[in-house]
This record gives C-alpha cells, structure tokens and sequence, in this order.
C-alpha cells in the first residue's frame, strides 16, 4: 500500500504547505483527475450520439462514468443517472413522486438532514401532502431507528433520511430504517454525500430505494449521482425532455445531459483508487481494498483531533466524542470561549482551511439549540491529512480555547 507521502504527493493542491481541513465541503483532486478533464475539453469536446469518432468516444466516457459510479456505489442492479449536485438531482426525484401523489400522503423526514433532503419533500405541502418530522435525540443528534415505529402509517410514501450527518460526522442505521419503512410499503430516499467519501457504498444491501452523492466529495469533478432501484426509477417520470426515449432509464434524469468532461475526470477516480489498493485495475474488490484503506489513513489524524478538543475547557464536541464503529472524520465542535469566527479566522492566518456555519443542516442546528447562522466550526479531514496538519491546527486554535 501506498506511504501517506505518495498519497498526498497525488494531489497537486497539497504540494504548497496550505492544510485543507474542509473536505466535506469538497475535497481536493487527484493529477491526474484535472489532467483527464483539461484531455477532454481539448480533444473530445463535442456532443454525445454522433457518428464520427470524437463523439463516439464521448458518448462512450459518459456511458463509462455511470457504470463506474454504479461500481462504486455497489449497486450494479439499480439505475445510475448524473447530474450536477446531489441537491439538484434530489429535486427533480421530488418533483417526479409529486407528479404521483395521492390524497393523505406522508413523506417522513429526518431534521437532520442537510436541505437538499428536505427541501424537495417540503415542497410537495403545497401539493396537499403533509411532512412527518423524524426528530433527532436532542441529546446526541442521531436518529432513532424505533422511533419510526410511530412515524409511519399505511399513508407514508417516503422516508428520507441521511446516511451518514455532515454535522455530526455519524452514521445512522439506514438498513434498519430501510426495513421499518419498507414495511409500511414506503420509499427510501438516503443522502450519502458525507458517507461516500470515507466509507465503502453498499447501496444494494442497505435497502435503500434511492441514494445519492456528490462526486465532487470523492476525488473528483463537480458532479454528483443519484442511483435508484430499477422498478422505483422505472415509475417515474423524470425532468427531462418529453420526447426523449423512455430508454435507458438514466436519461430521464439528466435534465440537459450530463458534463462530459466531468465524467472524463471522474473516470480517473477509479485509477486513483486503484492506486489506492495497489492494483492494475478498478473492480469491485479494488474499491473495497482502497477504502479499507481510506479508513486506516484517516484514523490518526481523527484521534488527534478528537483527542485535542476533549480536553479543552468549554468546547462542545456536536456528534460522537470518540472516535469508533461508524465515526467520520466530520467534527463539529462549539467553545463557550471563543467565537467560530475568531476560530476559522485564526485558522486562516496559520494557513489552515476551516468553515463554521449550518452547513445547510439548518434545522438541525435549530433542533440542537443552536443559531443556525453560527451553528459549529467544523474540520472535516480527508485520508490526505495527516496528524502533522491536524497539529498545527490544534497549536492555532488552542490560545482562543484554552
């Protein structure tokens, strides 16, 4: 396996010293990922379903990039469509079910989800649904799988839930709330984009009907996936065009195409990881090797972290305080002594990258008893950073924490 020297040496933002420590806002690329994208542009820049042979190989990387995304998502028996953001390819899912609804239907939603998971089901209101609110534990901020128990009623179309907090840095148990809310004959909608980036996607064994990411938070372009259950996707009807073919399914949902040269670059993923497990090829047991060891890169330096911000006075871990079974390298964190402001700056001036905010999880915010405007100060790690970074922070931060 690779030394996190070589790791790191992957990525070309990383050769000038700044430490990028908000990663699940978008993590940073690969080489050889932006050399594939710029390849693209100048060599293949045409439009797909042509003839000749520029747009031959075109429609042939878009087609590519799906089924790559379908490998990495594990979910070879479902439907792959791209788009530009999981917020946008969550909203055209929304407006399809809307065109279906019935009188009385209940979409059940979890308050911790980031917006893009809220905002299509509290749109169908106006329609004459209603919104069910999954609260979250007021004390740990995660969901209760039991707790759908008295959520769920023979009305319920749909159960949208996060699989993994960009708050909290948490896991939540969506296979068992997948089989709660598949018996009351509802739909699951999970939001994997701050799961994806850290831990292998299973989505065909979690019982999902449907998931999406953004590609941009996995090593690659500004592009994003929803994946669906075949017979799910299959009755609906999509944004797109009316007098497109109804086949395949995916072009349905890719209102206006798919950016093509973000494919090319996403592509170059699977080479990444392939590197990653130290294989020839980017296969199934490839992906599982390199996130296997995605997680051994990223443990130190969460450790430290954690570590560090246990033991100082004032500070409010928001999530789980250590670091174990279904801990994402997401901490959030609020200090009774220091602004997050004055934190993310201090970090700045040390040339460390940090956010503080909602993190369009405003109404989880709200649920915690927090100004959503100010919500937390957020570091977000990535299995590029080392402990040395997360040092450096931490000799930052601590003469505003104490």
């Amino acid at each position: 396996m690779p030394s996190p020297e070589e790791v790191r040496a992957q990525f070309p933002a990383l050769a000038g010293g700044f430490a990028f420590l908000d990663n699940a806002g978008g993590a940073q690329v690969p080489g050889a990922v932006a050399d594939a994208v710029r390849s693209y542009m100048v060599e293949t820049y045409v439009q797909v379903g042509g003839r000749y042979p520029q747009s031959v190989r075109a429609t042939e990387t878009v087609e590519r990039a799906r089924e790559f995304t379908s490998l990495l998502m594990g979910g070879q028996d479902g439907v792959v469509a791209l788009g530009p953001s999981t917020s946008a390819l969550l909203r055209h899912l929304g407006d399809a079910i809307g065109l279906t609804l019935r009188p009385g239907d209940e979409f059940v939603v979890a308050e911790s989800n980031h917006e893009a998971n809220i905002g299509p089901w509290v749109r169908l209101e106006r329609l004459g649904a209603r919104v069910v609110w999954w609260q979250p534990d007021p004390e740990t901020g995660l969901l209760r799988a039991e707790d759908l128990d008295r959520l769920l009623t023979d009305r319920t179309r749909v159960v949208a839930l996060p699989h993994a907090s960009n708050i909290l840095g948490a896991e939540e148990d969506l296979a068992g709330a997948a089989v709660r809310a598949h018996s009351a004959g509802a739909l699951v909608v999970a939001d994997g984009v701050a799961y994806a980036p850290h831990r292998r996607m299973r989505v065909s064994d979690w019982g999902a009907d449907f998931y999406a990411f953004s590609c941009y938070k996995v090593f690659g372009p500004h592009l994003a996936a929803l994946w669906g259950r075949r017979e799910a996707m299959e009755g609906l009807t999509g944004p797109n065009h009316f007098f497109l073919p109804k086949e395949p399914v995916c072009h349905r949902w890719e209102l206006g195409g798919v950016d093509h040269e973000a494919c090319a670059g996403w592509l170059e993923v699977g080479g990444y990881l392939a590197f990653l497990a130290g294989s020839d090829v980017c296969d199934a047991g490839t992906v599982d090797s390199a996130y296997a060891e995605i997680q051994r890169l990223e443990a130190e330096p969460m450790e430290f972290l954690l570590d560090f911000l246990r033991t100082r006075p004032g500070v409010s871990i928001v999530g789980p305080r250590s670091f174990g079974p279904g801990r994402l390298p997401t901490v959030s964190f609020v200090s009774r002594r220091a602004a997050n402001r004055d934190l993310v700056d201090a970090a700045a001036r040390a040339g460390l990258g940090i956010k503080h905010g909602h993190f369009y999880a405003y109404r989880l915010m709200e649920a915690l008893g927090l100004e959503p405007q100010e919500g937390v100060t957020r570091v977000s790690l990535a299995h590029y950073n080392t402990a040395a970074e997360v040092s450096r922070l931490c000799a930052a931060l601590e003469p505003l924490l104490g």
